[in-house]
């Protein structure tokens, strides 16, 4: 029984359907955890603000006709406090099964499982594609797909936040997907022959990066940072066909900017401003700045007790004059103190990757377990990178521009655990690969060991 077990998990004789399997395991834990651990119980404290937070507060306004607004408490007009992708899905969920109601929230959750279980074949063909030409790519791609589909820190987000993590980091695992496409890397059909090989960078596979890169930029702009790098190292393959390359990534330039164009319109509509992306950058870069959050702002930035000064404020001056009303007080207070603005950088930059801060709530040898399995993981990633690119294995690059570039905005800003989970996908084969190199090296000395052995009697 235990060998049927293993040997579906393996896919033995099955390999194209060896992925989907992945994903329809990965999609029913996730959403049975949901079930069975009442997740899509929210606490109704402060009128259910915990239910996706201020996203959730522009869904029911969207839901009860005030149209995109209201992102903290009470009717505080128009916003673009956050990119329109995740608010619109939640209110759409709000029309048909409720504002703030368990079904609402088993529905939410049940669509973050679905991103988060899509992301398997996804990390599948990524580690196939990148490591099939040492020897174990599919014990790469097989332990890196079923770590994502049953590891529990790999769903934490799909099944209990009520966030867009697992939709962006869903729709960048498939970028490197399409990226890895577009160079032909892994493609059996560019083996060979120069003349027989076929053009990979095709106008479809171009026109769905721009399409996704559209999606994440209204999802989670913070990542654009990557885009340009990604671009370039789509366009450095195949020089033969280096013109037509660069058509077919106008082509995808224009399909991204034409998906952005709504949002951009409504903003300068509404506000007679230019916010392609979303427009709390200056609240949010004060908030960094002050001593009393340590270089780590908690809660809300706009306090939701009405009677508060700041929020007064924030609902008097309206969001973008306030916005930048407090972008000049946080370069006011960088240019003043340097020191501190470098020191929290450093700071965020050190617990990005091992480990945030987090209330001990439930004992301290706890707490210590979850910093060394996050800590852990990173520093495994980043070896599994490290190993890669002495290798030269192809797409360790793209790869290493994604762990520079990702996460600088945060550096910045503010860090959480959350933050990095778009990286994770690629933490996960980049860890497999490193231990399955380590098992390789072992097997090769044993057998020589035993080849010598044999040589002597």
């Amino acid at each position: 029984m235990i060998g049927r077990i293993l040997a579906w998990m393996r896919g033995s004789g099955d390999g194209l359907r060896l992925p989907w399997r992945m994903f329809w395991v990965a999609f029913g834990v996730r959403v049975l955890y949901i079930t069975l651990a009442h997740t899509y119980h929210v606490r109704a404290f402060q009128d259910h603000f915990q239910f996706a937070w201020e996203v959730g507060r522009i869904a029911r306004a969207l839901a009860t006709g005030y149209g995109y607004a209201d992102p903290f408490v009470g009717h505080t007009g128009p916003t673009a406090w956050s990119p329109p992708l995740y608010p619109l899905l939640i209110a759409g969920v709000f029309k048909i099964f409720g504002i703030y109601t368990p079904a609402s929230a088993w529905v939410v959750l049940t669509l973050n499982s679905l991103f988060s279980a899509a992301i398997v074949p996804a990390i599948y063909e990524i580690a196939t594609r990148c490591y099939d030409n040492y020897g174990h790519g599919k014990g790469v791609a097989l332990w890196s797909g079923w770590l994502w589909a049953l590891y529990p820190a790999a769903m934490q987000y799909a099944v209990r936040w009520l966030w867009e993590m697992s939709l962006t980091t869903c729709l960048l695992t498939w970028v490197f997907v399409i990226a890895l496409r577009v160079r032909g890397i892994g493609d059996r059909e560019t083996s060979g022959d120069l003349q027989s090989r076929k053009d990979p960078q095709t106008t479809r596979r171009w026109a769905l990066f721009g399409v996704l890169w559209a999606a994440i930029w209204l999802s989670n702009a913070s990542l654009i940072l990557f885009l340009p790098a990604c671009g370039v190292w789509m366009l450095m393959g195949h020089v033969q066909n280096r013109p037509r390359a660069f058509a077919k990534a106008a082509l995808s330039g224009v399909l991204c900017v034409a998906c952005l164009a709504p949002w951009v319109v409504r903003n300068y509509v509404v506000f007679h401003a230019f916010i392609p992306t979303r427009g709390n950058l200056g609240a949010e870069l004060y908030q960094s700045m002050l001593p009393s959050n340590d270089g780590f702002p908690w809660g809300t930035t706009i306090p939701y007790v009405e009677a508060h000064p700041e929020y007064k404020a924030y609902k008097s001056m309206g969001e973008v004059a306030y916005v930048k009303h407090k972008g000049e007080e946080a370069n006011a207070l960088i240019r003043a103190h340097k020191r501190r603005f470098v020191g929290y950088a450093a700071k965020r930059f050190y617990f990005f990757w091992a480990g945030v801060p987090h209330p001990i709530e439930h004992g301290w040898l706890n707490e210590a377990g979850r910093e060394l399995n996050y800590a852990f993981l990173s520093v495994a990633g980043l070896l599994g990178l490290g190993l890669s690119l002495k290798r030269r294995v192809p797409g360790a690059t793209l790869f290493a521009w994604a762990f520079v570039l990702l996460p600088l905005a945060y550096y910045f800003v503010t860090s959480g655990a959350r933050f990095r989970h778009p990286l994770e996908p690629v933490i996960d084969i980049l860890a497999v690969f490193l231990f399955q190199s380590a098992t390789s090296r072992r097997d090769m000395r044993l057998q020589s060991s035993d080849m010598a052995g044999e040589m002597k009697a």
